[in-house]
C-alpha cells in the first residue's frame, strides 16, 4: 500500500529513551517507565503494559475547581509502555522546568507532566473574582511539562518597567513570581455605553515573561 500517509514524518518511531518527546506539532509521545501524569481523556493511543487511573486533586482542590469551574482534570499513568497524548488538535509544546523555577499555567493548557514535577491550585493573588483566572496550576521542581496552545503562542517579555495587562481568557500561563492585579481599562462612560468588551485585564508586574494564545475562549461543546 502506498500514500503519503506513510511519509517517515507520519510514522511512530521505535522508544528509544524513557519520557516525554514531541510526537508532531500536535501530539506527545511519553515512553512511560514507571509513572507519569496526564490531563483525563487526553490519551489518543497506546501500547505496552498501562493502566490509567483518576488522580484526586484533595478536597482543597475539588473545592476551588467547583467555585471556579477551572482547574488540573488529571489521570496518572503508570506501567512500561508509550502513549500519545494530544487535545483536539490544539498545538503541543514542552517546557523544561529546572530546580528554582515555578510556571503557573491556566488548567485548560496542562497537556501532560514528569511525575517529579510537583503543581498545586492556587489563588491568583490580587485577581478577584474576575474571568478565568482566579485559580491556576503552580509547576514546581525539575522535569517535562506539555502545554497546549489553540494557534500559535506569543510570550511577552515582562519587566518592572513594562508590566503586561492580558485577557484571562487568553492568558495561558507566566512566570509565578510574578506580582498579579486587576487592570480596569474601561472607562464608566464607556461601560454606559455597552462596553467595549475588554474591561478587565489581568497586570503582570514584575521580571519575567507571559504566555497568550491568540485567541479568547471557545465557547464549550455541549455534553
Amino acid at each position: 500500500m502506498k500514500s503519503d500517509l506513510f511519509a517517515s514524518e507520519n510514522m511512530a518511531q521505535p522508544a528509544t529513551v524513557p519520557g516525554m518527546t514531541q510526537q508532531n506539532a500536535k501530539s506527545i509521545k511519553y515512553v512511560v517507565s514507571g509513572e507519569m501524569y496526564a490531563r483525563q481523556g487526553s490519551m489518543i493511543a497506546f501500547r505496552g503494559d498501562l493502566q490509567f487511573e483518576r488522580k484526586s486533586q484533595g478536597i482543597g482542590g475539588m473545592l476551588k475547581r467547583a467555585v471556579t469551574g477551572e482547574g488540573l482534570p488529571v489521570m496518572a499513568v503508570r506501567g512500561q509502555g508509550e502513549a500519545w497524548f494530544a487535545h483536539e488538535a490544539a498545538n503541543c509544546f514542552i517546557i523544561d522546568i529546572e530546580q528554582g523555577d515555578a510556571l503557573t499555567v491556566n488548567g485548560r493548557n496542562v497537556l501532560c507532566f514528569d511525575a517529579a514535577l510537583s503543581y498545586e491550585i492556587k489563588t491568583v493573588k490580587g485577581a478577584g473574582a474576575a474571568g478565568g483566572g482566579l485559580f491556576n496550576s503552580v509547576f514546581t521542581g525539575q522535569g517535562k511539562l506539555a502545554v497546549i496552545c489553540e494557534g500559535n503562542p506569543i510570550v511577552i517579555p515582562v519587566t518592572p518597567q513594562q508590566p503586561v495587562c492580558v485577557d484571562t481568557d487568553a492568558v495561558v500561563g507566566w512566570s509565578a513570581h510574578l506580582d498579579t492585579s486587576l487592570n480596569r481599562s474601561q472607562s464608566i462612560g464607556s461601560m454606559v455605553r455597552g462596553g467595549s468588551g475588554e474591561a478587565v485585564q489581568l497586570m503582570l508586574k514584575g521580571e519575567g515573561f507571559v504566555i497568550v494564545r491568540p485567541s479568547e475562549l471557545v465557547p464549550q461543546k455541549a455534553s
